[in-house]
């Protein structure tokens, strides 16, 4: 028997809204035929592509990890100076969109690109995705597990790679996933340094329509990667048996001793890559001027375009996400396994074809939304749903189920203890879902230039129009209000994880 069939068939509707784009590969690429399928797919250009789409995809998840991890560790378990200021200033390259980056790093500095200038681009902006979930799950660490390894003779360095990573390994590999196939997905940055990747080769094949086949088996090929993917981040998750997830105590801080300004130092500098160059050339670009009258009625519109969009999206993904968070919370098991799962297989998707998808599924299907905001919204929902069904599960399952179930005894059907019981423990990770998914759905941009309604434009695909033509002192103004604007839900994420909070501080130097 299902677990809990009510919240299965809500969380199987959610998933098939999120595999439409599936639907459309797999209709289109049948009518391509099996012949022309293997003439396009055996080339050595989709051999280079792949190789040089997963190496970016290793080399940019390795780096986020390691700066991640080092970034939150440092925050949450040392006596670093300035902790806190820090933890929020390392969460900001996430209201940074990569395109926004990327003309800032071009526009500064000559020569600007090339695979290892979209690393960069695509560490510094995507560390964040591993930061905030590690440094919640430190914070949540129970440090009675530490505490044993000291008594047992182990060092505080030998204690961190032995006990305390082990301890905040799942969410560790959660972020890193998100980064793997962001990197996968990402336009913005490998257009701008003119990276081929199966994202840029695919848009320039579908924007150009000389070769749509050619992009649909890419894009198959590249659901094939994301699966593979997510089958080794669940293989992480599945080897450890247990892991700590409440601290009934803060731990003892780690003195860094002489090892206190170096580690300050290397902070700062990630901190001046992510956040330095895009703010000097914003500064730079909105101080050259606004390049035409009017302009100031435009970046309102296009303002409130963002706001109404994103807001949309957010609701209606947040609306989706809620049933299959709470399953993942309340009913583990295989069946939500892989309804949980099939939700980052769009993730890993082009925004253009996300869009061109569901434009054929309005045509063909759902006519009345052709050419709404509600055809948008649900682009949205299809790209960032595992956003936010992670926010929820994990809010759910911090929740005590004892709580539900004595609402239960007591006689309350399941929707009066769904309203008076579950949702409100909920509410504060569906806010961090809600503020994530509003975050990136202000950011994205191919989806949006495809999908927006006749007259409707936004800040990104403003801020795309012009900085295509080079014309940056009048895409300025819209930059700053986009970094502006997403700097919000990125403060109420860091805020989430309890960094802005004063709370007791443990002894330093104690380890």
């Amino acid at each position: 028997m299902l677990p809990r069939p009510g919240l299965t068939a809500a969380s199987a509707a959610a998933v098939a809204v999120a595999l439409l784009p599936l639907v459309y590969l797999a209709v289109r690429a049948g009518e391509a035929g099996a012949d022309r399928i293997a003439a396009e797919l055996f080339t050595g250009r989709v051999a280079v592509l792949a190789g040089r789409s997963l190496a970016l995809a290793a080399v940019v998840t390795a780096a986020c990890v390691a700066l991640g991890v080092a970034a939150a560790f440092l925050v949450a378990r040392t006596d670093l100076p300035g902790r806190r200021a820090l933890g929020v200033v390392a969460a900001l390259p996430l209201a940074v969109p990569t395109y926004v980056a990327g003309f800032a790093w071009t526009a500064t500095v000559d020569g600007f690109e090339g695979f290892w200038a979209a690393a960069l681009l695509l560490t510094v902006c995507s560390y964040p995705y591993v930061y905030l979930p590690a440094v919640a799950a430190l914070r949540r660490a129970d440090p009675g597990q530490e505490e044993v390894s000291r008594s047992l003779g182990r060092g505080p360095w030998a204690t961190l790679v032995g006990v305390t990573l082990r301890q905040i390994r799942p969410a560790v590999a959660a972020g890193a996933l998100l980064v793997a196939l962001y990197v996968l997905s990402d336009f913005g940055a490998v257009s701008i340094v003119r990276v081929d990747t199966f994202t840029r080769a695919i848009f320039t094949a579908f924007n150009l329509g000389f070769d749509r086949t050619g992009a649909l088996v890419l894009s198959t090929v590249l659901v094939v990667l994301t699966v593979l993917l997510i089958g080794a981040e669940l293989g992480t998750r599945t080897r450890d048996a247990r892991y700590a997830s409440t601290a009934v105590r803060p731990p003892a801080r780690l003195a860094l001793r002489r090892w206190r300004w170096p580690a300050l130092t290397a902070l700062l500098a990630v901190d001046a890559l992510a956040l330095g160059v895009p703010v000097f050339g914003l500064a730079r670009w909105l101080g050259a001027g606004v390049s035409r009258p009017g302009s100031l009625a435009e970046v309102v519109a296009a303002a409130g375009g963002s706001l109404s969009v994103s807001l949309a999206g957010a609701a209606f993904t947040m609306l989706l996400a809620l049933p299959l968070g709470l399953l993942a919370a309340r009913a583990p098991g295989p069946v939500t396994t892989v309804l949980e799962r099939l939700t980052y297989v769009a993730h890993a998707l082009p925004g253009v074809v996300i869009g061109l998808s569901l434009v054929f599924f309005a045509v063909n299907v759902a006519y009345p939304l052709y050419q709404s905001v509600w055809l948008l919204a649900l682009a949205y929902a299809t790209l960032f749903l595992p956003l936010a069904v992670g926010a929820v599960a994990s809010a759910a399952a911090q929740s005590p189920p004892a709580v539900e179930e004595a609402a239960r005894s007591l006689g309350r059907g399941p929707f009066a203890v769904f309203r008076t019981v579950t949702l409100p423990l909920t509410l504060p990770g569906i806010g961090a879902g809600a503020a994530l998914t509003f975050l990136t759905c202000m950011k994205e941009l191919p989806a949006t230039l495809l999908l927006r309604p006749t007259g409707m434009d936004t800040l990104a695909t403003e801020l795309w129009t012009h900085t295509s033509t080079a014309a940056y002192a009048a895409a300025a103004p819209y930059a700053v209000l986009l970094v502006a604007l997403a700097a919000v839900p990125t403060w109420l994420l860091v805020a989430r994880t309890g960094l802005t909070d004063a709370g007791p501080t443990a002894p330093g130097g104690t380890r």
